[in-house]
């Protein structure tokens, strides 16, 4: 049997399996015993065509749904449901890494797109300062002075255009994954001129001996803000190429599905965007040396290493107890 042929076949049986579970989940009266009887024939079945999909189509997208619809039902079935804090603790520990880990091959394409645009406007500032006006907003193009940055005036100057950065920054993440739905294309035009504005800006400072000075002032939020902008971004560009390529599902199931996902990604970015705020509102202006900013940047970096490698733990582990228990 081939995968189309898989699919046709129970196909209507997991659209029944999803409609039972929303029903069964919003409210008691629906507990009927035609309704659970239905549920544990199509939760079973479900299970088995989960356990033929992973042994002929193992990376198949199919496969993924099968994983997560009998999820879903084994937790209804069993009652798995544990406090709002656990929730909240099991999805930013656990869950939301496993998200960034099936799509980090998009969150790479994010972070390239952004480059080419920060490599571009470099080279053009690089070539002529007086580009930047053409390429950057004119309140933040004219609120730099790379000659004062690190004085008491520049500290004001730089502070407030990395507020400006983080606000663009901030709405270039919520844009990023929405961008999705028009095939990726939003998406891709908001990653590349983002990377316009940090490359502009690095350029002209470039030209003022100031680079030390300006990556001091941006890497230390720079690091982790940047970070939640490819995740986001990656949402988007996944939403756009099951848009775009479909598969043997719809565009609308696609639409669906992906969107959902690319949410629970944006959320799953949150405290990101809240500890470099932190940051930027405290150790940006600070009067400390630009190597204890620099050392504030490296600690992120390690931070956001060490935060995915322990959420990928948790996940390996989640799945050995879920494997013994099935």
């Amino acid at each position: 049997m081939n995968l189309k042929q898989f699919i046709k076949m129970h196909r209507e049986d997991w659209k029944q399996l999803e409609q039972l579970i929303s029903t069964l989940s919003k409210s008691r009266k629906s507990i009927t015993g035609d309704n659970i009887t239905q549920f544990n024939r199509l939760y079973q079945k479900a299970a088995q065509n989960l356990s033929y999909s992973q042994t002929y189509f193992p990376n198949d997208e199919v496969t993924q749904y099968l994983n997560g619809l009998v999820a879903k039902s084994h937790n209804l079935l069993y009652k798995d449901q544990v406090s709002s804090f656990k929730q909240i603790r099991y999805f930013f520990g656990t869950k939301f890494i496993g998200l960034f880990l099936e799509q980090w091959k998009f969150v790479v394409v994010a972070m390239f797109l952004f480059t080419i645009g920060a490599l571009g406007s470099f080279i053009s500032v690089y070539n002529d300062p007086l580009h930047i006006y053409s390429l950057i907003p004119a309140n933040i193009a004219q609120g730099v002075d790379p000659e004062q940055i690190g004085s008491d005036r520049g500290a004001v100057n730089s502070s407030l255009m990395s507020a400006s950065i983080m606000t663009n920054n901030i709405k270039v993440a919520i844009l990023a994954f929405a961008g999705g739905i028009t095939f990726g294309l939003l998406t891709v035009y908001l990653l590349v001129y983002n990377g316009i504005l940090i490359g502009a800006l690095a350029a002209l400072f470039w030209h003022h001996d100031k680079s030390y000075d300006f990556w001091a002032f941006i890497v230390p939020h720079g690091m982790i803000e940047l970070t939640a902008i490819f995740i986001a971004g990656g949402a988007g560009l996944l939403m756009g190429y099951k848009l775009f390529v479909p598969g043997q599902l719809s565009r609308g199931y696609q639409l669906k599905n992906q969107a959902k996902r690319s949410v629970q990604l944006l959320l799953g970015t949150i405290p990101l965007f809240v500890i470099a705020g932190v940051i930027e509102g405290f150790i940006t202006p600070a009067a400390i040396s630009l190597e204890a900013k620099y050392l504030v940047a490296f600690l992120t970096v390690v931070g956001l290493i060490l935060y995915v490698v322990i959420g990928k733990l948790r996940l390996t582990k989640t799945k050995t107890i879920k494997g013994f228990d099935s």
